[in-house]
């Protein structure tokens, strides 16, 4: 299965309202890839600026793959990728 840019950043949504409290509509989140960094997320909260690391970006859409989809996926068992030509980014879960 392979989900795309918009669900991963509602993952990282439900993910970080979760843990902060707020609501998922209160986050604002970009997606980026880099060669010196790889896949990062950066997150505003309540007007902060934080960056998620590819590993909490995959604990973010392992969660969301179990609320959303009833399956458990492992975070080393999630595959991130960006089509360069679209700049649409995707999460392959790998069984």
């Amino acid at each position: 299965m392979r989900i795309y840019t918009d669900e991963i950043i509602n993952a990282v949504c439900l993910h970080l309202a979760e843990r902060r409290g707020v609501r998922p509509t209160d986050i604002e989140v970009q997606l980026a890839w880099d060669e010196e960094y790889g896949y990062t997320a950066e997150v505003w909260v309540g007007g902060r600026s934080q960056y998620l690391i590819e590993s909490n970006m995959r604990e973010a859409i392992g969660q969301y793959m179990f609320t959303e989809y009833n399956r458990r996926v492992f975070p080393s068992d999630i595959e991130l990728g960006v089509d360069e030509d679209s700049g649409e980014f995707w999460a392959q879960m790998n069984d």
